[in-house]
Protein backbone atom coordinates (compact mmCIF):
# COMPACT_ATOMS: atom_id res chain seq x y z
CA UNK A 1 0.00 0.00 0.00
CA UNK A 2 1.51 3.72 -1.11
CA UNK A 3 1.22 5.97 1.72
CA UNK A 4 -0.41 9.06 0.09
CA UNK A 5 1.61 11.52 2.20
CA UNK A 6 5.15 9.90 0.82
CA UNK A 7 3.54 9.73 -2.82
CA UNK A 8 2.67 13.16 -2.46
CA UNK A 9 6.47 14.03 -1.77
CA UNK A 10 7.54 11.66 -4.65
CA UNK A 11 5.18 13.90 -6.86
CA UNK A 12 6.87 17.09 -5.49
CA UNK A 13 9.75 16.22 -6.19
CA UNK A 14 9.36 14.61 -9.78
CA UNK A 15 7.60 18.13 -10.47
CA UNK A 16 10.09 20.00 -9.25
CA UNK A 17 12.35 18.96 -12.01
CA UNK A 18 10.38 19.31 -14.59
CA UNK A 19 11.05 23.18 -16.55
CA UNK A 20 8.89 25.67 -15.58
CA UNK A 21 6.41 23.83 -13.11
CA UNK A 22 6.27 24.84 -9.84
CA UNK A 23 8.42 28.11 -9.98
CA UNK A 24 6.58 30.11 -12.34
CA UNK A 25 9.81 30.50 -14.54
CA UNK A 26 12.08 27.94 -16.96
CA UNK A 27 14.82 26.91 -14.72
CA UNK A 28 17.93 23.86 -15.06
CA UNK A 29 16.77 20.60 -14.08
CA UNK A 30 17.68 19.40 -10.40
CA UNK A 31 20.13 16.73 -10.63
CA UNK A 32 18.57 14.20 -7.76
CA UNK A 33 15.04 13.81 -7.01
CA UNK A 34 14.28 12.11 -3.93
CA UNK A 35 11.66 9.22 -4.49
CA UNK A 36 10.07 6.76 -2.22
CA UNK A 37 8.82 3.19 -3.02
CA UNK A 38 6.23 2.14 -1.39
CA UNK A 39 7.43 4.20 1.72
CA UNK A 40 11.11 3.19 1.20
CA UNK A 41 13.08 6.25 0.54
CA UNK A 42 16.32 4.22 -0.69
CA UNK A 43 18.41 7.69 -0.56
CA UNK A 44 18.24 6.65 3.37
CA UNK A 45 19.65 3.85 3.67
CA UNK A 46 22.88 3.44 5.78
CA UNK A 47 25.45 1.44 3.90
CA UNK A 48 28.87 -0.33 4.65
CA UNK A 49 31.81 -1.12 3.24
CA UNK A 50 32.48 -4.12 0.45
CA UNK A 51 35.70 -5.20 2.03
CA UNK A 52 37.04 -7.05 4.67
CA UNK A 53 35.54 -4.89 7.46
CA UNK A 54 32.00 -5.36 6.20
CA UNK A 55 29.73 -6.34 9.49
CA UNK A 56 26.27 -5.55 9.76
CA UNK A 57 25.10 -1.95 9.14
CA UNK A 58 21.68 -2.06 11.32
CA UNK A 59 19.95 1.51 12.23
CA UNK A 60 19.91 0.78 16.39
CA UNK A 61 17.86 3.94 17.16
CA UNK A 62 16.17 6.93 16.11
CA UNK A 63 14.98 10.39 17.60
CA UNK A 64 13.35 13.01 16.34
CA UNK A 65 15.31 16.73 17.81
CA UNK A 66 16.20 19.94 16.75
CA UNK A 67 14.17 19.87 13.39
CA UNK A 68 15.74 16.35 12.56
CA UNK A 69 15.08 12.87 12.55
CA UNK A 70 18.52 11.79 13.70
CA UNK A 71 19.54 7.74 13.69
CA UNK A 72 22.61 6.32 14.71
CA UNK A 73 24.16 2.33 12.83
CA UNK A 74 25.66 -0.46 14.23
CA UNK A 75 27.79 -2.87 13.64
CA UNK A 76 28.32 -6.26 14.79
CA UNK A 77 30.59 -6.65 18.02
CA UNK A 78 32.04 -2.79 17.20
CA UNK A 79 33.72 -4.78 13.74
CA UNK A 80 33.09 -2.53 10.57
CA UNK A 81 33.49 0.79 9.18
CA UNK A 82 31.77 3.44 7.50
CA UNK A 83 28.31 4.38 9.44
CA UNK A 84 27.77 6.58 12.66
CA UNK A 85 25.66 9.33 13.05
CA UNK A 86 23.06 10.53 10.78
CA UNK A 87 20.65 13.37 10.28
CA UNK A 88 17.63 13.13 8.10
CA UNK A 89 16.11 16.24 6.92
CA UNK A 90 12.50 17.37 6.10
CA UNK A 91 13.08 17.19 2.33
CA UNK A 92 14.05 13.58 3.16
CA UNK A 93 17.99 13.93 2.51
CA UNK A 94 20.32 12.58 4.86
CA UNK A 95 23.63 13.79 6.09
CA UNK A 96 26.46 11.26 7.83
CA UNK A 97 27.88 14.07 10.85
CA UNK A 98 31.40 14.52 10.84
CA UNK A 99 31.89 13.49 14.56
CA UNK A 100 30.27 10.01 13.31
CA UNK A 101 32.21 7.04 15.31
CA UNK A 102 31.76 3.59 13.61
CA UNK A 103 30.13 1.66 16.55
CA UNK A 104 27.19 -0.75 18.07
CA UNK A 105 24.84 1.85 19.66
CA UNK A 106 21.31 1.18 20.01
CA UNK A 107 20.29 3.31 22.64
CA UNK A 108 18.20 6.92 22.71
CA UNK A 109 17.03 9.13 25.37
CA UNK A 110 15.48 12.87 25.87
CA UNK A 111 17.18 14.13 28.84
CA UNK A 112 14.84 17.45 29.17
CA UNK A 113 16.45 19.41 32.27
CA UNK A 114 19.90 19.77 29.84
CA UNK A 115 17.50 20.15 26.77
CA UNK A 116 19.45 17.31 25.31
CA UNK A 117 19.00 14.29 22.83
CA UNK A 118 21.20 11.35 23.86
CA UNK A 119 21.81 8.32 20.81
CA UNK A 120 24.73 6.48 21.23
CA UNK A 121 27.58 8.06 22.49
CA UNK A 122 25.99 11.43 21.23
CA UNK A 123 24.63 14.21 23.16
CA UNK A 124 23.32 16.64 20.83
CA UNK A 125 21.55 19.88 21.93
CA UNK A 126 18.43 21.68 21.28
CA UNK A 127 20.48 23.56 18.15
CA UNK A 128 21.55 20.64 16.57
CA UNK A 129 25.33 20.65 17.76
CA UNK A 130 27.16 17.79 19.06
CA UNK A 131 29.21 16.27 22.02
CA UNK A 132 30.79 13.18 22.07
CA UNK A 133 31.39 10.63 25.14
CA UNK A 134 35.03 9.25 24.26
CA UNK A 135 34.47 6.36 26.68
CA UNK A 136 30.80 4.81 26.00
CA UNK A 137 32.26 5.36 22.52
CA UNK A 138 34.22 2.31 23.00
CA UNK A 139 31.52 -0.22 24.09
CA UNK A 140 28.29 -1.87 22.63
CA UNK A 141 25.36 0.91 24.35
CA UNK A 142 21.82 -1.31 24.70
CA UNK A 143 20.28 1.68 26.58
CA UNK A 144 20.42 5.23 28.44
CA UNK A 145 17.95 6.23 31.45
CA UNK A 146 16.98 8.24 33.76
CA UNK A 147 19.34 8.46 37.02
CA UNK A 148 17.68 7.58 40.03
CA UNK A 149 19.72 10.08 42.79
CA UNK A 150 20.74 12.42 40.07
CA UNK A 151 18.15 13.22 37.28
CA UNK A 152 19.56 16.59 37.05
CA UNK A 153 22.97 16.05 35.78
CA UNK A 154 23.08 12.44 35.16
CA UNK A 155 22.09 9.36 32.98
CA UNK A 156 22.73 5.61 32.97
CA UNK A 157 24.50 3.99 29.91
CA UNK A 158 24.01 -0.04 29.86
CA UNK A 159 26.66 -1.68 27.66
CA UNK A 160 25.47 -5.20 25.93
CA UNK A 161 28.14 -6.69 27.92
CA UNK A 162 26.59 -5.62 31.29
CA UNK A 163 28.79 -2.73 32.32
CA UNK A 164 26.33 0.01 33.77
CA UNK A 165 27.92 3.73 33.77
CA UNK A 166 26.54 6.67 35.13
CA UNK A 167 27.53 9.58 32.77
CA UNK A 168 27.01 13.60 33.75
CA UNK A 169 25.18 15.06 31.08
CA UNK A 170 27.44 18.33 31.14
CA UNK A 171 30.94 17.38 31.16
CA UNK A 172 30.28 13.80 29.88
CA UNK A 173 32.57 12.32 32.44
CA UNK A 174 31.26 8.63 32.73
CA UNK A 175 32.23 6.49 35.38
CA UNK A 176 31.51 2.56 35.82
CA UNK A 177 29.53 1.68 38.49
CA UNK A 178 28.46 -2.59 37.95
CA UNK A 179 29.50 -5.17 35.64
CA UNK A 180 26.29 -7.15 35.66
CA UNK A 181 27.63 -10.09 34.79
CA UNK A 182 29.03 -10.60 38.24
CA UNK A 183 26.33 -8.51 40.06
CA UNK A 184 23.68 -10.99 38.37
CA UNK A 185 25.62 -14.33 38.51
CA UNK A 186 25.40 -14.34 34.62
CA UNK A 187 26.72 -18.17 33.91
CA UNK A 188 30.36 -18.24 32.45
CA UNK A 189 29.71 -20.85 29.68
CA UNK A 190 27.01 -17.98 28.73
CA UNK A 191 27.01 -14.83 26.17
CA UNK A 192 26.19 -11.90 28.06
CA UNK A 193 24.06 -9.92 25.68
CA UNK A 194 21.80 -6.99 27.20
CA UNK A 195 19.58 -5.13 25.32
CA UNK A 196 17.13 -2.65 27.17
CA UNK A 197 16.76 -0.52 30.34
CA UNK A 198 14.23 1.53 31.99
CA UNK A 199 13.79 3.81 35.51
CA UNK A 200 10.69 3.67 36.73
CA UNK A 201 9.06 3.57 39.88
CA UNK A 202 12.08 4.15 42.35
CA UNK A 203 14.19 1.52 40.27
CA UNK A 204 16.35 0.54 37.46
CA UNK A 205 16.00 -2.27 35.40
CA UNK A 206 17.75 -4.10 33.00
CA UNK A 207 17.25 -7.07 30.33
CA UNK A 208 19.58 -9.26 29.25
CA UNK A 209 17.93 -11.81 26.78
CA UNK A 210 20.87 -14.51 26.73
CA UNK A 211 18.96 -17.22 24.98
CA UNK A 212 20.73 -21.02 22.99
CA UNK A 213 19.90 -24.51 22.65
CA UNK A 214 21.46 -24.91 26.41
CA UNK A 215 18.55 -22.83 27.82
CA UNK A 216 16.41 -24.93 25.59
CA UNK A 217 17.89 -28.22 27.14
CA UNK A 218 17.79 -26.59 30.44
CA UNK A 219 21.76 -26.90 30.74
CA UNK A 220 21.79 -23.51 31.44
CA UNK A 221 20.13 -20.13 32.07
CA UNK A 222 21.80 -16.41 31.27
CA UNK A 223 18.98 -14.60 30.85
CA UNK A 224 18.57 -11.84 32.76
CA UNK A 225 15.51 -9.40 34.42
CA UNK A 226 16.80 -7.46 37.48
CA UNK A 227 16.43 -4.24 39.38
CA UNK A 228 18.33 -1.64 41.49
CA UNK A 229 17.45 1.06 43.95
CA UNK A 230 19.74 3.46 43.15
CA UNK A 231 21.17 3.12 46.46
CA UNK A 232 22.67 -0.57 47.01
CA UNK A 233 24.88 -2.86 46.11
CA UNK A 234 22.22 -5.09 45.46
CA UNK A 235 20.61 -6.06 42.76
CA UNK A 236 17.46 -8.22 42.41
CA UNK A 237 17.37 -10.70 40.24
CA UNK A 238 14.04 -11.20 38.94
CA UNK A 239 14.02 -13.83 35.94
CA UNK A 240 16.46 -16.04 34.82
CA UNK A 241 15.65 -16.51 30.98
CA UNK A 242 15.84 -14.35 27.98
CA UNK A 243 14.42 -10.85 28.22
CA UNK A 244 14.74 -8.24 25.34
CA UNK A 245 12.69 -5.06 26.34
CA UNK A 246 11.33 -2.60 29.16
CA UNK A 247 9.34 0.35 28.78
CA UNK A 248 6.87 2.28 30.30
CA UNK A 249 5.28 5.73 31.01
CA UNK A 250 5.62 7.87 34.32
CA UNK A 251 2.48 9.76 34.27
CA UNK A 252 1.38 12.77 35.75
CA UNK A 253 0.80 12.77 39.61
CA UNK A 254 -1.98 14.08 41.21
CA UNK A 255 -2.19 14.67 45.36
CA UNK A 256 1.60 12.42 45.18
CA UNK A 257 -0.29 9.46 43.23
CA UNK A 258 -0.22 8.57 39.82
CA UNK A 259 -3.59 9.47 37.36
CA UNK A 260 -3.94 5.93 36.15
CA UNK A 261 -0.37 4.13 37.45
CA UNK A 262 3.37 3.91 36.14
CA UNK A 263 3.88 0.20 35.02
CA UNK A 264 6.39 -1.06 34.05
CA UNK A 265 6.68 -3.82 31.07
CA UNK A 266 9.39 -6.21 30.78
CA UNK A 267 9.15 -8.73 27.49
CA UNK A 268 11.67 -11.94 27.35
CA UNK A 269 10.97 -15.23 26.77
CA UNK A 270 11.51 -19.32 27.02
CA UNK A 271 10.98 -22.37 25.71
CA UNK A 272 7.10 -22.11 25.98
CA UNK A 273 5.76 -18.93 24.86
CA UNK A 274 6.96 -15.35 24.90
CA UNK A 275 7.24 -14.01 29.10
CA UNK A 276 5.06 -10.64 29.71
CA UNK A 277 6.33 -8.98 33.29
CA UNK A 278 4.34 -5.90 34.53
CA UNK A 279 5.54 -4.28 37.47
CA UNK A 280 2.30 -2.19 38.86
CA UNK A 281 2.70 0.74 41.77
CA UNK A 282 -0.56 0.02 42.83
CA UNK A 283 0.36 -3.51 44.47
CA UNK A 284 3.67 -2.30 44.44
CA UNK A 285 5.29 -6.21 42.92
CA UNK A 286 5.34 -7.90 39.65
CA UNK A 287 3.14 -9.90 37.81
CA UNK A 288 4.04 -12.40 34.92
CA UNK A 289 2.06 -12.98 32.04
CA UNK A 290 2.49 -14.90 28.59
CA UNK A 291 1.96 -14.57 24.93
CA UNK A 292 2.10 -16.36 21.90
CA UNK A 293 4.96 -16.70 19.66
CA UNK A 294 4.60 -15.46 16.61
CA UNK A 295 7.59 -17.63 15.03
CA UNK A 296 10.18 -19.53 16.18
CA UNK A 297 12.59 -17.41 14.14
CA UNK A 298 13.60 -14.82 17.09
CA UNK A 299 14.53 -17.93 19.57
CA UNK A 300 18.09 -16.82 19.95
CA UNK A 301 19.87 -13.98 21.90
CA UNK A 302 21.44 -12.91 18.36
CA UNK A 303 18.16 -12.99 16.58
CA UNK A 304 15.92 -10.75 18.20
CA UNK A 305 17.68 -7.18 17.31
CA UNK A 306 16.03 -4.72 20.24
CA UNK A 307 12.77 -5.65 20.00
CA UNK A 308 11.13 -2.55 21.31
CA UNK A 309 8.28 -1.15 23.66
CA UNK A 310 8.13 2.48 22.18
CA UNK A 311 5.41 5.38 22.84
CA UNK A 312 4.87 6.20 18.90
CA UNK A 313 2.12 8.55 19.29
CA UNK A 314 1.14 11.12 22.33
CA UNK A 315 -0.55 8.09 25.07
CA UNK A 316 -0.03 5.49 22.81
CA UNK A 317 2.21 2.69 23.04
CA UNK A 318 3.63 -0.26 20.56
CA UNK A 319 5.07 -3.59 21.96
CA UNK A 320 6.96 -5.77 19.51
CA UNK A 321 7.99 -9.21 20.77
CA UNK A 322 8.43 -12.01 18.90
CA UNK A 323 6.67 -11.05 15.25
CA UNK A 324 4.01 -9.82 16.57
CA UNK A 325 2.95 -6.21 17.40
CA UNK A 326 0.78 -5.38 20.00
CA UNK A 327 -1.27 -2.63 21.53
CA UNK A 328 0.09 -1.93 25.25
CA UNK A 329 -2.07 0.73 27.04
CA UNK A 330 0.12 2.24 29.83
CA UNK A 331 -3.14 2.15 32.32
CA UNK A 332 -3.57 -0.63 35.25
CA UNK A 333 -6.53 0.86 36.80
CA UNK A 334 -7.23 -1.33 40.50
CA UNK A 335 -4.04 -2.79 39.53
CA UNK A 336 -4.59 -5.20 37.11
CA UNK A 337 -3.11 -4.92 33.42
CA UNK A 338 -5.88 -5.22 30.88
CA UNK A 339 -6.74 -4.49 26.92
CA UNK A 340 -3.04 -5.46 25.62
CA UNK A 341 -4.33 -6.73 21.85
CA UNK A 342 -2.33 -8.09 19.01
CA UNK A 343 -1.99 -5.61 15.96
CA UNK A 344 -0.39 -7.85 13.67
CA UNK A 345 2.14 -10.75 12.63
CA UNK A 346 5.25 -9.87 10.67
CA UNK A 347 9.23 -11.13 9.90
CA UNK A 348 10.77 -8.03 9.99
CA UNK A 349 13.90 -6.62 11.95
CA UNK A 350 12.45 -3.06 13.84
CA UNK A 351 15.20 -2.17 16.10
CA UNK A 352 13.74 0.54 16.96
CA UNK A 353 10.41 2.74 15.83
CA UNK A 354 9.29 6.42 16.39
CA UNK A 355 6.78 8.92 14.78
CA UNK A 356 8.42 12.41 12.86
CA UNK A 357 6.45 14.78 11.18
CA UNK A 358 2.82 12.67 10.97
CA UNK A 359 4.83 9.31 9.69
CA UNK A 360 5.60 5.81 11.74
CA UNK A 361 9.21 5.69 10.88
CA UNK A 362 10.77 1.82 11.17
CA UNK A 363 14.08 1.22 11.16
CA UNK A 364 15.96 -2.02 9.92
CA UNK A 365 18.74 -4.29 10.24
CA UNK A 366 18.20 -5.94 6.53
CA UNK A 367 21.28 -6.89 5.17
CA UNK A 368 24.43 -8.02 6.70
CA UNK A 369 27.58 -9.32 5.47
CA UNK A 370 26.86 -12.67 4.82
CA UNK A 371 24.83 -11.84 1.56
CA UNK A 372 26.59 -9.10 0.59
CA UNK A 373 27.33 -5.71 1.16
CA UNK A 374 25.66 -4.61 4.54
CA UNK A 375 22.94 -1.95 4.43
CA UNK A 376 19.61 -1.10 6.28
CA UNK A 377 16.69 1.61 4.92
CA UNK A 378 14.09 2.97 6.97
CA UNK A 379 10.28 2.56 6.05
CA UNK A 380 7.98 5.77 6.44
CA UNK A 381 4.28 4.60 7.10
CA UNK A 382 0.51 5.68 8.46
CA UNK A 383 0.43 4.10 11.62
CA UNK A 384 -2.65 2.23 11.00
CA UNK A 385 -0.69 0.16 8.33
CA UNK A 386 0.57 -1.91 10.80
CA UNK A 387 -3.00 -3.14 11.08
CA UNK A 388 -2.37 -4.69 7.04
CA UNK A 389 0.22 -6.51 7.84
CA UNK A 390 -0.39 -10.72 8.70
CA UNK A 391 -3.07 -11.51 10.96
CA UNK A 392 -2.40 -12.13 14.60
CA UNK A 393 -1.28 -15.81 15.13
CA UNK A 394 0.93 -17.92 16.99
CA UNK A 395 1.84 -20.26 19.77
CA UNK A 396 2.72 -21.00 23.16
CA UNK A 397 2.74 -23.06 26.22
CA UNK A 398 1.84 -22.70 29.23
CA UNK A 399 3.40 -25.81 30.68
CA UNK A 400 5.67 -27.91 28.98
CA UNK A 401 6.54 -31.26 30.49
CA UNK A 402 6.06 -29.40 34.04
CA UNK A 403 5.20 -31.54 37.54
CA UNK A 404 2.09 -29.79 38.85
CA UNK A 405 0.93 -30.04 42.04
CA UNK A 406 -3.05 -29.84 43.55
CA UNK A 407 -4.19 -26.59 42.76
CA UNK A 408 -1.15 -25.25 40.94
CA UNK A 409 -2.07 -22.34 38.69
CA UNK A 410 -0.92 -21.87 35.44
CA UNK A 411 0.54 -17.96 34.11
CA UNK A 412 -2.09 -15.88 32.90
CA UNK A 413 -2.11 -16.58 28.59
CA UNK A 414 -3.66 -13.23 26.53
CA UNK A 415 -6.56 -14.49 24.36
CA UNK A 416 -8.23 -11.92 23.27
CA UNK A 417 -7.64 -10.40 19.46
CA UNK A 418 -6.83 -13.78 17.87
CA UNK A 419 -9.22 -15.88 15.99
CA UNK A 420 -8.98 -19.43 16.05
CA UNK A 421 -8.34 -20.97 19.28
CA UNK A 422 -7.16 -24.80 19.95
CA UNK A 423 -5.60 -26.15 23.23
CA UNK A 424 -3.31 -29.16 23.38
CA UNK A 425 -3.13 -31.04 26.90
CA UNK A 426 -0.80 -33.93 27.25
CA UNK A 427 -0.97 -35.52 30.89
CA UNK A 428 2.63 -37.43 31.00
CA UNK A 429 1.28 -39.06 34.45
CA UNK A 430 1.45 -42.43 35.45
CA UNK A 431 -2.08 -41.43 36.92
CA UNK A 432 -5.43 -39.28 35.65
CA UNK A 433 -5.45 -35.74 35.86
CA UNK A 434 -7.70 -33.20 35.20
CA UNK A 435 -7.26 -29.89 34.33
CA UNK A 436 -9.72 -26.73 34.48
CA UNK A 437 -9.99 -23.89 32.31
CA UNK A 438 -10.14 -20.60 33.80
CA UNK A 439 -11.09 -16.70 31.88
CA UNK A 440 -10.94 -13.52 32.86
CA UNK A 441 -13.42 -12.01 30.39
CA UNK A 442 -12.63 -8.30 32.22
CA UNK A 443 -9.29 -8.16 32.86
CA UNK A 444 -9.36 -7.73 36.14
CA UNK A 445 -8.59 -11.51 37.28
CA UNK A 446 -11.66 -12.12 38.15
CA UNK A 447 -11.76 -15.79 36.89
CA UNK A 448 -14.24 -17.63 35.38
CA UNK A 449 -14.68 -21.48 35.44
CA UNK A 450 -14.42 -22.39 31.12
CA UNK A 451 -14.85 -25.85 31.47
CA UNK A 452 -12.67 -28.93 33.03
CA UNK A 453 -10.92 -31.90 31.25
CA UNK A 454 -10.36 -34.95 32.20
CA UNK A 455 -7.40 -37.21 31.12
CA UNK A 456 -6.18 -40.61 31.92
CA UNK A 457 -2.53 -41.37 32.46
CA UNK A 458 -0.79 -40.76 29.38
CA UNK A 459 -3.70 -39.16 27.34
CA UNK A 460 -3.60 -36.64 24.65
CA UNK A 461 -6.64 -34.27 24.18
CA UNK A 462 -7.23 -31.57 22.09
CA UNK A 463 -10.35 -28.40 22.93
CA UNK A 464 -10.98 -26.30 20.00
CA UNK A 465 -13.00 -23.02 21.04
CA UNK A 466 -15.87 -22.04 19.74
CA UNK A 467 -15.65 -19.70 16.48
CA UNK A 468 -16.10 -15.33 18.01
CA UNK A 469 -15.26 -16.93 22.02
CA UNK A 470 -12.72 -15.02 23.40
CA UNK A 471 -11.74 -13.49 26.58
CA UNK A 472 -8.63 -11.16 28.19
CA UNK A 473 -6.74 -13.92 29.73
CA UNK A 474 -7.41 -18.03 30.13
CA UNK A 475 -5.26 -20.32 32.22
CA UNK A 476 -5.28 -23.48 33.25
CA UNK A 477 -5.17 -25.05 37.16
CA UNK A 478 -4.30 -29.03 38.05
CA UNK A 479 -6.67 -30.95 39.97
CA UNK A 480 -4.37 -33.27 40.87
CA UNK A 481 -0.28 -33.62 40.71
CA UNK A 482 1.77 -34.62 37.56
CA UNK A 483 3.33 -33.88 34.54
CA UNK A 484 1.86 -31.77 32.23
CA UNK A 485 2.40 -30.41 29.00
CA UNK A 486 -0.24 -27.96 27.68
CA UNK A 487 0.00 -25.37 24.52
CA UNK A 488 -2.69 -22.80 22.66
CA UNK A 489 -1.99 -22.39 18.75
CA UNK A 490 -4.06 -19.55 17.65
CA UNK A 491 -4.21 -18.77 13.74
Amino acid sequence: MVNPNLFLISLISIIGLIPGIGSGQVSDPVPYSVQSIDGVFPNLSIVGPSDQTRSESGIGALIPWADKLWMVGYVAHIQGSRIGLYAVNEDMTMQKHPKSITGTFANRMIHNDSEQAIIGPYFIDKNGQVKVCETLSKHRLAATMVHLTDPTNKVYFLTMEGKFYECDVNTLVATELFDLVVELKIPKNTHPHFKDAHTGNGRVVVANNTYDEADYLGEAFGGRLAEWDGRSDHWTILEETAFIGVGGKNSINRYGKSIYGNPIFATGWDKKSVILKCFNDRSNSWKRYRLPKGSHSFDHAWNTEWMRIREVQTERFIMDVHGLFYELPMMTYGGHVWGIKPISYHLRIVPDFCFWRGMLVMAGDQTDHGVGQPQSGLLFENIDDLWNYGKPSGWGAVWQNDEVSPGDQSDPFLMTGFDKKILHIVNESNSVQEILIHVDINGNEAWQEYGKIHLQKGEYHHHIFPDGYTAHWVRLVAIHAGQVSATFFYN
